[in-house]
């Protein structure tokens, strides 16, 4: 293969342990932000286009498995191991409130209203919870055939999608009843689900494959073989030409959508890479990994030397920023822990 131009992507230090989901918000007033989740225990929330850290959730006792913000971007919510969901001030990093389960938390989705929080995971119990009633009890869905992996909303909140990890095959439940009305049937435990920003198709994780579904009527668009098991895969959200999916090897790869042919590979991570997302407009995408680092890759040059003195060439943390200073007054008030702001990578994570 012809030597491609090698990309320099900005690298975010600060988690101990994997980073094991990424979630962008879509573009507000004060830009657009990204989320992390770590068996650190500690979600961080991040500038989502120059990764400059703005702020570390405190509250959680056990890996947080899954994080998501709201339309807004002033909320966020994390599912983890310490058997609860929490919701939080995306603005002053308090806990507004924690959604008590019986077992492990691993996904959990903001309504496209912002009015619910969809949760799910070892208890194989799909619960909705009323946002504006933190006090009221869950409403519980049909019991899932098996562990709750990945959950996500579709058809303006008429409609759930789960996937299992112990079991192939995506669900979508009707929200009115409660019931199974199609599986999208794959071979292998479904890792990553993804609705597309126009709400036209579903990106879907499976072993070595990575499948587009159309979102409404739900027949199979593309399946697309993979040079490794992917963890994780993400569609260009403008226009829809390229996705990026990330697993095993330790590589982030980009391929054409259409023909599936391989157009890119990233190197960098020291560990597998657990998740993959591209920003709200395309011009970037993050991938979280193993090695407790978050990478942010342009999908074409920069236009402007602005961002350089963020970027690591070599993988250190030697430029990159994670001061408050210069991100918007999205900020203010968030409550920073003592020190927090000093790069600590996984030592596993430096060359």
């Amino acid at each position: 293969m012809e030597k491609k131009k090698v990309a320099v992507p900005l690298v975010c230090h600060g988690h101990s342990r994997p980073v094991v989901d990424l979630f962008y918000s879509p573009v507000t007033p004060d830009g657009f932000f990204l989320i992390s989740a770590s068996k650190d225990s500690s979600p961080m929330l991040r500038n989502g286009e120059t990764g400059d850290w703005i702020g570390t959730f405190e509250g959680h006792k056990g890996a947080v498995w899954s994080c998501c913000l709201d339309t807004n971007a002033l909320r966020a919510a994390t599912g983890s191991a310490d058997f609860s969901a929490k919701i939080w001030d995306a603005l002053t990093g308090d806990v507004l409130h924690s959604f008590e389960h019986k077992h492990i938390v691993r996904a959990c989705a903001f309504s496209e209203d912002t009015k619910f929080l969809l949760t799910g995971g070892i208890e194989k119990v799909l619960r909705i919870f009323d946002l504006n009633r933190f006090d009221a009890p869950p409403r519980e869905i049909d019991k899932s055939p098996g562990s709750v992996r990945t959950v996500a909303w579709l058809h303006s909140d008429q409609t759930i999608l789960s996937s299992c990890t112990d079991m192939g095959g995506v669900r979508l439940w009707d929200v009115r009843s409660g019931k199974i009305v199609q599986t999208l049937e794959t071979k292998s435990p479904v890792t990553s689900t993804e609705v597309s920003q126009d709400g036209r198709y579903i990106t879907t994780a499976d072993g070595s494959t990575v499948k587009f579904w159309d979102a409404n009527h739900f027949g199979l668009i593309k399946s697309h073989n993979m040079p490794c098991t992917v963890e994780s895969a993400s569609l260009e959200p403008k226009y829809g030409n390229k996705f990026v999916a990330g697993g095993e090897d330790m590589w982030v790869h980009i391929f054409d959508f259409h023909t599936g042919e391989e157009i890119g590979c990233n190197k960098g991570h020291h560990g597998p890479v657990h998740c993959v997302r591209f920003s709200p407009g395309g011009e970037s995408y993050a991938s979280g990994s193993e090695d407790g680092t978050i990478r942010i890759w342009q999908t074409g040059p920069l236009t402007t030397g602005e961002n350089d003195a963020n970027i690591s060439a070599n993988g250190s943390a030697d430029k990159v920023k994670f001061g408050v200073n210069d991100v918007s007054h999205k900020i203010e008030g968030f409550h920073i822990k003592e020190g927090q702001a000093e790069e600590k990578g996984d030592p596993a994570a430096e060359p």
